[in-house]
């Protein structure tokens, strides 16, 4: 039974890329992994990430780089995120890149969560890695932060390091502080309560070179869509929710057309969601302000047409609601909450 979930095939394209610099053999590192050739050519595929820690053990063992992980950063490109690498290219500022990180990393894969967190004149920016072996999440972690800032450079054109960066496991023997200050351009330092870059609050509002509203809802719309079909295993409310954000596209779904989804009927459904501590109408509108909250803060459309959005027939209704989760109106929210980091 699987237990580390899946990898996205551009998530593992990084380490091939560093691995064939190196004049590694990849057909080696493909048959120690399991994968075919055909498997990395499909970007779209998913492939179980017992096989991702297998390719990379195989590369480990076989480099002689104590900083694999890490080297292999430097090849990072917008698809190496599936299309959350796009998501974050065309946003308006590296904050809002930023926030796009944590709703749609499913889709490069399982391998970790992120977070976010305030701290003062900074925020952390966290990676927990779900992968457990010492060595391969070490490598892992230093992959996906090194990752971040130069992807993160390179979208913002400019030449910027976090002020330090946090690692949770110790230094490897093998390789010196020095090796490290070389890519992040900052402190880094060792055995902290967990991986994070620190970055500084006035970076969130550095401009992205290549923003772009109209594709960034394109795209926010398919990673949605791509989202609804990852659930595979989730609890039926989490579920149910993903089902309703696809839905919502084309206004307010029926309850008898999501039950449909799960072959069930409208009142097995209801069972089902009260045992589970829910109901449709509370995830209903769970997501209805998750959304509201999402395109109030980081989209410049209008009230009315995220309430049209929403499945609200009038922009009385949308007014209401939104007050009664929030105690805010939706201008009071969005005045509010803009300047706030994230």
């Amino acid at each position: 039974m699987l237990t580390l979930g899946y990898t996205s095939v551009p998530a593992l394209l990084k380490y091939l890329r560093h691995a064939e610099a190196l004049g590694l053999d990849l057909a080696a590192a493909r048959a120690a992994a399991g994968v075919t050739q055909e498997d990395l050519a499909d970007n779209g595929r998913r492939i179980p990430s017992e096989m991702h820690e297998r390719l990379l053990a195989h590369l480990l063992q076989v480099s002689n780089d104590p900083l694999f992980g890490l080297h292999s950063a430097r090849y990072v490109q917008p698809g190496s995120w599936s299309v959350l690498g796009y998501i974050t290219m065309n946003c308006a500022t590296l904050g809002e890149a930023m926030g796009r990180i944590v709703p749609y990393e499913k889709l490069v894969g399982d391998m970790g969560t992120s977070r976010v967190e305030p701290a003062g004149d900074h925020v952390r920016l966290i990676w927990n890695c779900r992968h457990q072996d010492p060595e391969i999440r070490r490598h892992m972690v230093e992959n996906v932060l090194a990752s971040w800032i130069l992807y993160a450079r390179w979208i913002a054109e400019m030449d910027r390091s976090p002020s330090e960066v946090w690692l949770e496991h110790q230094r490897p023997a093998a390789a010196a502080l020095e090796d490290y200050e070389a890519v992040f351009g900052c402190p880094v330092r060792f055995d902290q309560p967990y991986s994070a870059l620190l970055v500084p609050l006035d970076y969130l509002a550095i401009p992205l070179r290549q923003a772009d509203p109209n594709l960034l809802r394109t795209l926010e719309e398919h990673a949605l869509t791509m989202m609804a079909g990852l659930d595979d295993g989730e609890p039926l409310p989490q579920r149910v929710k993903n089902a309703l954000r696809l839905l919502l596209k084309d206004g307010l779904p029926r309850k008898e057309k999501v039950a449909e989804k799960f072959h069930m009927t409208v009142r097995t459904l209801q069972r089902h969601l009260q045992q589970a501590g829910t109901s449709y109408q509370e995830i209903l509108d769970q997501l209805r302000q998750e959304l509201a909250e999402h395109y109030l803060l980081r989209s410049e459309l209008a009230i009315q047409d995220i309430a049209s959005y929403l499945g609200f027939t009038e922009s009385r209704s949308f007014h209401r609601s939104f007050k009664a989760w929030t105690g805010m109106t939706p201008g009071e929210y969005r005045e509010q909450r803009k300047g706030a980091p994230l």
